[in-house]
């Protein structure tokens, strides 16, 4: 079982306070680019310090599994395709690095949309994940759950942005 959560403009305590509630021990975060003008508290540094005042650990892996590349040859008309970026090594090896992270911790991985709808962490990283047997839970700002344990074949084909 994997965790998701996009940060959105929740205050930080509230965002910690979900955090403990589920006894995540380590927020992996997903972000291509790991800082926000509107919510600087979760920038890289910022939540980095705060997660760890709370013995919550952070990781970056957005190099690996962002899901806006800095390469063009990942978009198609201005937009990401997922299913190109769900086929390369790297991006493999950056499922394999969070398989590896879950067997020893409760991770969450971070994003920043609150919606995972709109999010490359349920329209790319959930699918690889349930696609391997996972199951996957995004938690929404409300503190609610929703439950992935099929994939879904179209999320991964979609572009976005």
């Amino acid at each position: 079982m994997i965790y998701t959560i996009g940060h959105s403009n929740i205050n930080q305590e509230s965002f910690i306070e979900i955090l403990k509630s589920l006894k995540i021990q380590l927020v992996v975060d997903v972000r291509s680019s790991p800082y926000s003008k509107y919510v600087p508290h979760f920038n890289r540094e910022n939540i980095n310090k705060s997660l760890k005042e709370n013995n919550i650990r952070y990781i970056f892996l957005g190099s690996y599994i962002g899901g806006k590349p800095k390469e063009e040859k990942y978009y198609k008309d201005g937009k990401v395709n997922y299913d190109l970026i769900a086929k390369t090594e790297h991006y493999n090896e950056g499922i394999d690095k969070i398989m590896t992270l879950n067997r020893d911790d409760n991770i969450v991985l971070m994003c920043s949309e609150e919606d995972p709808k709109s999010c490359h962490r349920h329209h790319l990283i959930t699918q690889s994940l349930v696609n391997k047997g996972f199951e996957v839970i995004h938690i929404r700002k409300n503190g609610k759950i929703n439950k992935i344990t099929k994939p879904n074949k179209k999320d991964v084909q979609k572009t976005f942005f």
